[in-house]
C-alpha cells in the first residue's frame, strides 16, 4: 500500500514535529505583538502553536501534497497566512505584514542555505529560532579554533549571536530522523557591515583550504601586507583561518581591501 500523500518525503528533508512539549519549547518568546514567518509547516502542528501566541503566522510550504492537512489544521485561525512556494527562491517582500521572527521546524534539506540567505536579504527579521541538525546547529554557533568552525559560521556570527539552546531526540519527530536535532537562536545584530558581500568573499575563499596557512589562501597581491596586518591583530604570520573571529575577518578585509 503506498504512504499517504502528505507523508513525509526525504527530497524536502521532512521530519514532521508530533510532540507538543517541543513546540512549546520553539515557540517561547512569541508574543502578540509579533508577526512569524515559519518556513516548512507541514500538517501544521507547530503552526497552530505559533497561532496561539503570535499576531500573524506567515506559513510558506513546498509540498503541495501536505496543503490539504495544513489548510485543515488552520482553517479556523484567522491569524494564519499560507503561501505555496520554494522557500529558497520565496519573495519575502510580497508578504505583509512583514515578519519580524522566524519561527520553524527547518527541513533539514535548505537548512544552512535558507538561514544565510535569510539573515543576508530579509533584514525586517530579528529574530530566528529554529529547529535543525544537531551537527549543523554547531557549524552554526561554533566559536573560532573549534573544529565545527569554519565559513558559514563567521559570516553568520557577523550578522547575528548564535546560540543553541536546547537539543532535540528524534522521537519528537514523525519519521524520526536518524541523528540528534537542536533549537537554535539567533539575534540579529545592528547593521551588517558596509562591505559585507565583500568580506563574505575573503572568508570563503580563506577556508578553502583549510590546512594551508590563511595568506596562502589570499589573492596574490594581498599575500605580502597579511602578515603584517595578522599580527596586528594578535595572530602569527602563520596563522590558519580557523583562528580568526568573524570581527578579524573584517579588519583583515579593510587593512586589505586596495589588494583584494
Amino acid at each position: 500500500m503506498s504512504p499517504p500523500a502528505d507523508f513525509p518525503k526525504k527530497r524536502f528533508g521532512q521530519h514532521f514535529l508530533k510532540d507538543p512539549n517541543t513546540a512549546r519549547r520553539v515557540v517561547s518568546g512569541v508574543t502578540e505583538e509579533d508577526v512569524v514567518l515559519e518556513v516548512g509547516p507541514g500538517r501544521g502542528f507547530l503552526t497552530a502553536f505559533l497561532a496561539e501566541k503570535a499576531r500573524l503566522v506567515h506559513a510558506v510550504e513546498i509540498d503541495p501534497d501536505v496543503l490539504p492537512a495544513l489548510r485543515d489544521a488552520v482553517g479556523g485561525l484567522r491569524n494564519v497566512r499560507v503561501h505555496e512556494g520554494d522557500a529558497l527562491r520565496f519573495d519575502y517582500s510580497s508578504i505583509d505584514p512583514t515578519p519580524n521572527k522566524l519561527v520553524a521546524n527547518l527541513p533539514y534539506n535548505v537548512a544552512s542555505p535558507l538561514v544565510l540567505m535569510l539573515l543576508e536579504e530579509v533584514e525586517g527579521l530579528k529574530t530566528l529560532r529554529f529547529m535543525v541538525q544537531l551537527e549543523v546547529a554547531r557549524r552554526m554557533a561554533a566559536g573560532r579554533g573549534t573544529k565545527d568552525y569554519g565559513a558559514y559560521a563567521v559570516l553568520a556570527q557577523l550578522l547575528a549571536r548564535v546560540r543553541i539552546l536546547h537539543r532535540v531526540p528524534p522521537t519528537v519527530f514523525e519519521p524520526p530522523p536518524r541523528v540528534q536535532s537542536a533549537v537554535v537562536e539567533m539575534e540579529r545584530r545592528g547593521d551588517p557591515p558596509g562591505d559585507y558581500g565583500r568580506v563574505k568573499k575573503l572568508v570563503i575563499g580563506a577556508f578553502r583550504s583549510r590546512r594551508k596557512r590563511l595568506v596562502n589562501n589570499l589573492p596574490e597581491p594581498a599575500r605580502a601586507g597579511a602578515p603584517r596586518v595578522l599580527l596586528s591583530l594578535g595572530h602569527g604570520p602563520n596563522a590558519r583561518a580557523e583562528e580568526l573571529s568573524p570581527e578579524d575577518f573584517v579588519a583583515l578585509y579593510r587593512a586589505l581591501s586596495w589588494a583584494l
